[in-house]
């Protein structure tokens, strides 16, 4: 894979945008790692504490707030740039409800009227993903928390029962509703972390989960369509999104049950949603079902966003790029060894275009 270089950057900038040519409806789904978005308050149970005021991180009102804005900044940016805010976003690394509800009352974000679903889970750090939804758009009918389990898994485990039975990460949040008056589900995972080179079987068993969750929906509801998001830890290409999500390049090889992964021809052109290790990677991932990549005449499909070719966006823009110093030309983000430089995230956001 390509190193981080900047005319990796200059390419992702450059890209022009073609949204729904003469479109009459487009809707805008999109997942953003908000990158440890903590108040300044001890939660129960969550390991928070680096985010207090008197914290390793000296997190104080004034860090919160900027923060806030700096967060709804980019997602009025998107909104700015497509001429609509997203009808869909799922979030990531959100210690509570509390700071959401902070989020979409910023001045930025007040206009779109976002709702939230979102669900206190069991994760050590004490962080969980939610959707943010405009209800003019989009009606909720069901949603739930999938807890991460290790139960009636075809995946080989590293982990011991007894450290199985220790385990705690974040719940998968599934949203089941209408769009357009077109019935959807919306999976929102954050797949266990890559820290130490480990957790490829549990990012492949979070992927398992996912898939096994969207084939009991297809079954009880034939024609529905999917779309699975998330800061998932690995490429596209990894076990956890090609195998276990059953994830294809092409649309053309997608079956009855499989999924649309278009950030896996984006990865090999040399697109990144974040730096690792030395590396540009794209671990904020959408993949859609066949009703949304095959939909029916007159229904919504997922439709090219970029260059008429891709058919998803990785959206940043100079501001959120760390334009000096060691870490010149990745994603600026809100601390840097340790030193709050009111950045935005480590991750940049992606959103697909669904329309008809």
């Amino acid at each position: 894979m390509k190193k981080i270089i900047t005319s990796v950057l200059v390419l992702l900038a450059a890209l022009p945008l073609a949204f729904a040519d003469g479109k009459k409806e487009a809707y805008v789904i999109g997942f953003y790692n908000l990158e440890n978005l903590f108040d300044t308050y001890h939660d129960d149970g969550k390991n928070d504490y680096e985010y207090l005021p008197d914290g390793a991180n000296q997190w104080t009102e004034d860090k919160y707030e900027k923060k806030q804005h700096n967060m709804a900044r980019v997602i009025r940016a998107m909104a700015d740039e497509n001429g609509t805010f997203h009808t869909l976003l799922g979030v990531s690394e959100i210690e509570n409800r509390h700071v959401l509800e902070d989020l979409v009352s910023q001045p930025e974000l007040a206009p779109a009227n976002f709702q939230i679903v979102h669900y206190d889970g069991p994760d050590r750090r004490g962080v969980d993903v939610a959707l943010l939804y405009r209800p003019e758009n989009f009606t909720v009918i069901e949603s739930k928390s999938i807890p991460f389990t290790f139960e009636n898994s075809n995946v080989e485990f590293s982990l011991s029962k007894e450290e199985q039975e220790d385990f705690r990460t974040r719940d998968i949040l599934m949203v089941r509703g209408l769009l357009g008056g077109e019935m959807f589900a919306i999976f929102v995972a954050h797949l266990p972390s890559r820290t130490g080179g480990k957790g490829g079987d549990l990012r492949s068993r979070g992927g398992e989960i996912m898939y096994a969750e969207a084939n009991r929906l297809m079954d009880e509801f034939p024609g529905i369509k999917i779309v699975c998001m998330g800061d998932m830890n690995d490429n596209p290409t990894d076990d956890s999104m090609a195998v276990y999500m059953h994830g294809k390049e092409k649309i053309a090889d997608v079956g009855e049950r499989d999924f649309f992964s278009p950030f896996v021809s984006m990865l090999k052109a040399g697109y990144g949603s974040l730096p690792y290790q030395g590396q540009w990677n794209i671990y904020d991932i959408i993949v859609t079902n066949s009703a949304v990549v095959n939909p029916a005449p007159g229904t919504l499909g997922i439709i090219p966003i970029v260059k008429k070719k891709f058919y998803a966006r990785i959206f940043h823009q100079p501001f959120m790029v760390q334009q000096e110093g060691q870490y010149k030309d990745q994603p600026k983000r809100t601390y840097s060894n340790g030193t709050f430089i009111n950045g935005y995230s480590d991750h940049y956001p992606t959103y697909i275009v669904v329309s008809k």
